[in-house]
């Protein structure tokens, strides 16, 4: 089983703005959900624990786990740019992602996804026969971009819609047959 867990609360989701690699890390209330996600988890042996390289998501991790996690660049948070730390309603979009004719530094989203679909298929290369347990712990755009590995790439191409709210998580398994973005 994998579990794909996003990290609990900080000051800028707290504060409603955009939280990309320049984010912060828990707050108490996001060591909390962590602490609740630890009980509701209590009986899951993990056998691995991988976490994208932002402190929020290595606590949140630590916390659950009791483990250091491998962290993996691959599953860093998607790069907002300039747009990092603004205020969501004052962020001009295209699409699910800060409009990159107007904010430097944006992430190509298709990259992204490659990034992130590119671990996934490690990861199911070297793990799907293993009957083990597995804890990845990101952001709203990596579970998003994991929940789109499995299910696949929506119509309208918002991988948020399968993303968690902070400090919540999704279980999914591999299959038989390799997964949908194939």
């Amino acid at each position: 089983m994998i579990y794909v867990v996003r990290h609990g609360e900080t000051d800028l989701n707290k504060e409603g703005r955009l939280q990309g690699r320049m984010g912060l890390p828990l707050n108490e209330k996001g060591k909390q959900q962590a602490r609740e996600m630890k009980e509701m988890l209590k009986t899951v042996q993990f056998d691995l624990v991988f976490s994208s390289p932002q402190e929020r998501a290595v606590q949140t991790a630590v916390i659950i786990t009791n483990l250091e996690p491998i962290v993996d660049s691959r599953l860093d948070v998607f790069d907002l740019g300039e747009a990092d730390q603004s205020k969501k309603e004052e962020v001009k979009l295209k699409g699910a992602i800060p409009d990159p004719t107007i904010y430097k530094g944006v992430e190509d989203i298709k990259s992204y996804v490659g990034r992130i679909f590119d671990f996934m298929v490690q990861l199911e290369e070297q793990y799907k026969s293993n009957s083990g347990n597995i804890l990845i712990t990101g952001h709203r755009c990596t579970t998003g971009c994991i929940g789109a590995y499995f299910k696949g790439i929506p119509e309208d191409k918002n991988i948020l819609c399968y993303s968690s709210n902070n400090g919540e998580f999704k279980i999914y398994t591999f299959k038989e047959e390799l997964n949908v973005h194939r």
